[in-house]
């Protein structure tokens, strides 16, 4: 069973990320490099121009470097990006209209659904977090975490964030 969803969330990964980077890299080529208005071309996007920033004291705690892989461009509604915890950081709580998948690209960190347990996930995991579900994520207190998100924009917004994970609330997550 674990096995059939995890192929069906990478299978549905590989999916969005086809329909978004088609639509992105296209934008992204015709911004930087070409003056042809032709989107059928495949286009790369170096990693050297992706924005990388760090995370906004109000939607998360420690030190987060967020890397902003490819967003929305119509028709597509997909967005991804690589975020990196140090140890101690985590994210807000937080919800997706459409929900969110993580991969687990290094490290160990948690994820905490509001009112259930906390879950340990680490390298290679894949985590789907269902539309709606109010929930945060980072790094455990001596790790660090980097994982892929991607997440699908409902009338324009990907993500609607919360309060802050307390202190106590992270520490009860031992």
């Amino acid at each position: 069973m674990k096995q059939a969803i995890r192929k069906a969330l990478l299978l549905f990964v590989a999916g969005a990320l086809a329909i978004a980077s088609q639509s992105t890299w296209s934008t992204a080529a015709a911004q930087s490099s070409s003056t042809s208005t032709d989107s059928t071309r495949i286009t790369i996007t170096p990693s050297s121009s992706q924005r990388v920033i760090t995370g906004a004291p109000d939607r998360f705690t420690g030190s987060v470097r967020v890397q902003s892989l490819f967003d929305a461009n119509k028709p597509a509604r997909s967005t991804g990006g690589l975020v990196t915890f140090q140890p101690g950081a985590r994210s807000a709580w937080h919800t997706h209209s459409l929900g969110q998948i993580l991969i687990v690209t290094d490290g160990v960190g948690w994820v905490q659904q509001w009112g259930g347990p906390v879950q340990v996930i680490r390298k290679g995991d894949v985590v789907w977090i269902p539309a709606g579900v109010k929930h945060w994520h980072g790094a455990t207190p001596t790790t660090t975490m980097t994982h892929l998100a991607f997440q699908e924009q409902l009338d324009g917004r990907a993500v609607d964030w919360l309060e802050k994970v307390t202190d106590e609330q992270y520490r009860l997550a031992k």
